[in-house]
């Protein structure tokens, strides 16, 4: 794939040109940045304010060769945003570029629509990531005390909750420390990485070559096939979210090239990481069934007990996972927020003005991060009644997101179907891009349809995925309110962009 990654955009550089728009001296501002960034964000009209710094259904083969087809088809995907993020280097991301690149008489409703969308995304991924770091901690609470009485709804709320003030607490008071922090995480995620691949494959007993052709419809769809693609929530949430540096590019130096480079490279070699790391734990991970029923309710955990049989080694190895999975959960509330402010700066939400507000000297969007803790706080509190009703809430993270990947693609897409110019950009897909495209959303149309799909053919009001139904809800208030309210109100951001 012939991908332009100079330092100028591809196609005709003349639209590029800073002197067409009458600022050939813009520079970067004392909140930092290049030339360039301060030309992306001149053209956006936006004004800088931020400093730059399934193994159930589908078996092991099933879960294998989903990934790796996931990881392959999520490369396009990322592609596809790459591009856009290069064309707009945005906080508002997907509704930004919708609102740039759909038909005119469609930019501001179906941005506004997928600035909802986005958001819930991944506002409702800020909880998600709470839920699994409780998972983590009381499964090696069971591990040392088996008898232990921990696992109440209250006891994983609590802990969610705690969690959720440590991850906005983070974003709030130790926010100029978080590019260190990903420094030294990332460092750290490279260890482990071979840590758990050393520790698997030189202590843990090996299964046959059989895990890659082991098929198992556990759900009962009837179909391998079916069981497969029913089982491709599991790659897809390891993979979802890509877009989050976009939501970070107003606090990134030479976005317009940086960012899609990150992006692409992000993808690149955590797919390889997660593809080696797979097989090995198919492979390596103990018997199928003592993983998935296993009494610390982490599979991990107990493929890692497994392995060494030792507590105090799998204590050490859940410990890095913990850390690894904070700072990710971090990260995603970071993104969360920025999605939230550039809305709200565009007039989207309600009470925007406050939403949007960037107190002078905190250079951080805290009432964007206040309200993404409320928010996740209100949806954990659900969880003292309910673990189901919470679960369908946070189910809807991958669908919001997935459709407004659709709609971005689709969108870009179409300018090409119809031969219309896109916009400039430093970082193109050339010649590829339809085809690059068009993989992207087969495949995103194929797993927003299993987005909804239950684990079971016939499932009870427990194993039913809610998905579907939130979604819709989402959708028809969304729609209500733009009707209502927000068609007046709502600034679609191509409104305020800088026209040649």
């Amino acid at each position: 794939m012939a991908l332009s990654l100079e330092g100028k955009p591809a196609g005709s550089t003349e639209e590029y040109d800073m002197g067409r728009t009458g600022v050939e001296h813009i520079q970067g501002d004392a909140l930092g940045g290049t030339s360039h960034d301060a030309l992306d964000m001149y053209r956006m009209g936006k004004k800088q304010e931020l400093p730059y710094f399934g193994l159930f259904n589908g078996g092991t083969a099933g879960v294998i060769w989903i990934t790796v087809i996931t990881w392959f088809f999520v490369m396009a995907m990322i592609a596809s945003l790459a591009e856009m993020a290069s064309m707009a280097p945005t906080a508002g991301g997907q509704y930004h570029w919708v609102s740039e690149l759909a038909p005119p008489s469609f930019q501001k409703s179906l941005s506004y629509i997928v600035g909802w969308s986005a958001g819930v995304g991944w506002v409702s991924g800020i909880p998600a990531c709470a839920q699994m770091l409780s998972s983590l901690v009381i499964g090696m609470i069971l591990l040392v005390n088996p008898g232990t009485q921990i696992g109440e709804l209250w006891h994983v709320t609590l802990i969610m909750m705690l969690w959720l003030l440590l991850m906005v607490g983070f974003n709030i008071f130790l926010a100029q420390y978080l590019p260190l922090a990903e420094g030294i995480v990332l460092a750290l995620h490279v260890f482990a990485f071979f840590a758990f691949l050393i520790l698997f494959w030189t202590m843990a007993e090996r299964s046959p070559a059989e895990v890659f052709t082991t098929f198992f419809d556990g759900g009962g769809w009837g179909s391998l096939g079916t069981s497969a693609l029913v089982g491709l929530s599991t790659p897809l949430w390891c993979f979802i979210g890509p877009d989050a540096g976009a939501h970070m590019s107003e606090e990134l130096e030479d976005a317009s090239v940086v960012l899609p480079r990150a992006m692409m490279w992000a993808v690149f070699f955590n797919g390889v990481f997660g593809i080696i790391m797979m097989i090995t734990f198919v492979f390596c991970g103990g018997a199928l069934d003592s993983v998935l029923e296993s009494p610390t309710g982490v599979p991990v955990l107990q493929a890692v007990y497994n392995a060494t049989g030792s507590v105090a080694g799998t204590i050490v190895m859940g410990t890095i996972l913990v850390v690894l999975v904070f700072f990710a959960a971090v990260s995603v509330t970071a993104a969360s927020s920025r999605q939230i402010w550039a809305f709200s700066r565009d007039k989207g939400l309600p009470f925007s003005s406050w939403v949007e507000y960037v107190r002078p000297g905190w250079d951080i969007p805290v009432n964007a991060l206040l309200v993404c803790l409320g928010s996740s706080l209100v949806l954990a509190c659900i969880n003292f009644g309910s673990d189901v009703t919470l679960n369908a809430i946070v189910s809807i993270s991958n669908a919001a997101l997935i459709f407004s990947y659709i709609i971005s693609i689709g969108c870009v897409r179409l300018k090409r179907l119809r031969g219309e110019p896109l916009l400039a950009r430093r970082w193109s897909l050339g010649k590829w891009g339809g085809l690059v495209n068009d993989l992207a959303l087969v495949f995103l149309l194929v797993a927003f349809v299993f987005s909804f799909f239950p684990m079971t053919p016939n499932p009870t009001a427990v194993d039913m995925n809610w998905a579907a139904l939130m979604f819709g809800a989402l959708a028809i208030l969304a729609t209500v309110n733009y009707f209502m309210s927000a068609r007046k109100s709502y600034v679609a951001p191509v409104l305020l962009v800088k026209q040649d």
